[in-house]
């Protein structure tokens, strides 16, 4: 899984690079058929300094996203990443049920 990180209109330090891929990487043991993860760092406002991350996580023809804000990058992160793990567990699940009546068929014409 490739993972990138990306800071908008400031510079990330590599304290919080590291710790948005090791978060990232937490995915990779729910699927492995993800493709590429990316993780976008914002702020919305600039009095507030409320912190927005983004995980976009690429699978086979879809993509996950889950965006998490809050005043700190580190808990937004942590948001960002729970959403994506509902999506994926969702995804997941979806797979096995369509591998199930795919069995369930070839059983019925045999």
């Amino acid at each position: 899984m490739v993972t990138t990180v990306t800071s908008r209109h400031f510079k990330a330090h590599e304290s919080l690079n590291l710790y948005a891929e090791t978060a990232v990487a937490k995915l990779g043991h729910y699927y492995d058929g993800i493709i590429k993860c990316e993780v976008k760092l914002s702020f919305e406002k600039a009095r507030n300094s409320l912190k927005v991350a983004e995980v976009i996580a690429t699978v086979y023809k879809t993509k996950l996203t889950g965006m998490g804000k809050t005043d700190d990058f580190s808990k937004s992160i942590d948001v960002a990443v729970e959403k994506v793990l509902a999506q994926l567990r969702k995804y997941k699940d979806r797979l096995r049920e369509k591998n199930r009546m795919q069995v369930r068929q070839v059983r019925e014409k045999m």
